[in-house]
């Protein structure tokens, strides 16, 4: 069985619902797991806040949290979390945000660095990768993370 399949029995079955804030993996999570028949059970919202501006403005992130940690950030991406799940009142929230290059790095926050948030009741859970290799193989590798985290 797939990652994505387990994450769909896993909230189908526990007739859970999900909403899903993406920056660095694009639509990917999102797209992953409306391939799965019957998606709809559980899938609320994917939304792809890429820039600060839909950060601030949709998602509703202070611009002074992006100003002191970044945007690729445990906060940033707690915040996204927590931000997607109010939105429609969803049971779980899940944010990501990350540097999936090839350029954009620096030596604190290199090219691979992705946080990734899963927000479930008063708790929010904020995990730091460093995936290696090229964009789409950064991207792909952060959403079966993200899968990961989810399906736990």
């Amino acid at each position: 069985m797939r990652l994505e399949q387990k994450v769909a029995q896993k909230f189908i079955e526990g007739q859970k619902t999900l909403a899903i804030a993406e920056s660095c993996t694009g639509g990917l999570i999102s797209n992953l797991l409306t391939n799965i028949p019957g998606s709809s059970a559980f899938f609320i919202l994917g939304i792809i806040a890429y820039a600060n501006i839909a950060k601030t403005k949709i998602l509703k992130i202070s611009p002074d949290l992006l100003k002191e940690y970044g945007a690729v950030s445990a906060p940033v991406a707690s915040a996204m979390a927590q931000a997607v799940r109010q939105l429609l009142k969803t049971d779980y929230g899940l944010g990501i945000t990350g540097i999936a290059g090839p350029r954009g790095g620096s030596p604190q926050k290199p090219v691979g660095t992705v946080f990734i948030a899963v927000s479930h009741g008063p708790k929010t859970t904020v995990k730091k990768y460093l995936f290696k290799g090229s964009r789409m193989s950064i991207k792909k590798r952060a959403a079966q993370t993200a899968l990961k985290m989810l399906a736990m």
